[in-house]
């Protein structure tokens, strides 16, 4: 049986109706739907803002990451039970049935009834008892039915079934399907809902790295080492790590392998002069600061001032003493030449949905093409400022060939004086594919979807 929800305009927000995780996590998850911020900004908002204890605020974390990542599974099965429109009901009802919806399949820990008797509570401050009764209707429905639920059919539609149970856009789903077949297809978008580890890269700069373990071992801190780089270590949660002593004193940032993979194959040395034309956040910036042990010079380009903060807050906080900092648009640069450009251009950001899963319900293929232009752009321009005999690499977070493989393939018609050099003498074989660049995946390594190449320019 399905209940009618009645929808009305938004109503608005004080911090008396969203109070608690869950209250605090329909917030977010309303200013995620009304508009362009970034998840994980307005996470970090009111991580630092919200007035609850670790557990709570770990609980809010979870909620609003894990509704996001399953949205479109959630919705599937609310409009199944929700008489009406479920697209069009009052933003405010939506949330807080996903957020429940959420919990119930997806948080053994919490208890079905808490997760109702919430969110109910929270419906009936906001529209009264008459609302969050039809509310608490459909989530009664829902649990007494929870070993019945129905996804779409794989008989009749394979790619909506998979697009509904693995909570992805129909269009990349069926853009993978095409690229890798079904099941690999299935294994990406399984991995991209998986909760990823934090990844750290050690600065050796400021700690001794076998110190650094002893330090993890001694704060109970469960750790192991990556297989890919010598000084990155990953770790299933460290609470409060943004706040803890030892990120404060700059013995650590948190760093994908991929990023630090970038890194590695633009090889960095001391008295080098290299450029990072996309440099915020910074965490490349400083790891080519740290590769460097501070002598030679890094120039670290963003658009935007605000952003390039970001890269002079981490430069302070990890030591990073050679590094200078211009606000300008990459495509249009002007600098003097440099012996090795780092080029990690804006991009559609499919390789990091684990992180970031946000990022897949606000792409649309057309994005594809326009981010390919800009890429294009700074890629050009990158080319005309590295030395004869110097190094450009270029680097996404995407796993999209327009944005790779096939902007290099045209880049090097072009430019007949770069050409490829293996990352195979850089970074492990296994992480090299048949052109020479990097590639990764989250299914395949257990890290961001990225690619990198390096590209030589001739001497003369």
């Amino acid at each position: 049986m399905t209940q009618e929800v009645e929808t009305r305009g938004h109503e608005p927000e004080t911090p008396i109706l969203y109070r608690g995780p869950r209250g605090t996590a329909v917030k977010i998850l309303n200013r995620v739907d009304r508009s362009d911020s970034y998840l994980d900004r307005l996470l970090d908002a009111e991580m630092r803002a919200a007035e609850m204890n670790e557990l709570d605020r770990g609980l809010m974390n979870e909620i609003v990451t894990g509704v996001i990542r399953w949205q479109s599974k959630l919705d599937w099965v609310l409009t199944g039970f929700f008489h009406g429109n479920f697209t069009k009901a009052e933003t405010n009802i939506k949330n807080a049935l996903r957020v429940a919806l959420y919990q119930i399949l997806f948080l053994d820990k919490v208890p079905h009834s808490a997760a109702v008797s919430e969110s109910v509570e929270f419906i009936k401050r906001l529209r009264g008892q008459k609302v969050g009764d039809l509310v608490n209707a459909v989530l009664r429905n829902i649990l007494r039915n929870l070993d019945n639920i129905r996804y779409p059919d794989p008989k009749e539609d394979k790619i909506q079934h998979l697009a509904v149970v693995e909570s992805h856009p129909y269009w990349i789903t069926k853009r993978w399907v095409e690229r890798f077949g079904y099941d690999e297809a299935r294994k990406l978008l399984a991995a991209n809902n998986v909760r990823p580890d934090l990844t750290l890269r050690v600065n050796r700069l400021k700690i001794d790295f076998n110190y650094f373990l002893s330090q993890l071992d001694h704060h109970q801190i469960q750790f192991s080492r990556s297989q890919y780089l010598d000084f990155f270590v990953r770790v299933k949660h460290m609470a409060g790590i943004g706040s803890s002593e030892m990120f404060r004193q700059g013995f650590f940032v948190v760093q994908d392998e991929s990023a630090g993979l970038t890194v590695q194959l633009l090889d960095p040395k001391p008295g080098d002069r290299v450029i990072d034309m996309c440099a915020a956040p910074g965490g490349k910036t400083t790891f080519i600061g740290e590769l460097m042990k501070n002598v030679g010079e890094i120039v670290a380009v963003d658009r935007y001032e605000t952003r390039l903060n970001l890269v002079k807050s981490g430069c302070q906080r990890l030591g990073i003493a050679n590094a200078h900092f211009i606000a300008a648009d990459a495509a249009t640069l002007q600098s003097a030449l440099a012996d090795k450009i780092l080029v990690d251009a804006p991009c559609s950001g499919l390789g990091v949905l684990a992180k970031k899963p946000d990022a897949k319900w606000k792409r649309e293929p057309e994005d594809l093409a326009r981010l390919v232009k800009i890429q294009r752009a700074i890629l050009e321009n990158a080319a005309a400022h590295v030395k004869p005999g110097g190094v450009l690499v270029y680097s996404t977070c995407t796993t999209e060939p327009e944005e790779n493989a096939g902007l290099i393939k045209e880049f090097l018609l072009a430019h007949p004086d770069f050409s490829v050099e293996s990352a195979a003498q850089f970074v492990k074989p296994e992480l090299v594919n048949s052109e020479g660049a990097i590639e990764t995946f989250p299914h395949r390594q257990g890290m961001d979807g990225s690619f990198a190449v390096r590209l030589k320019k001739t001497a003369t």
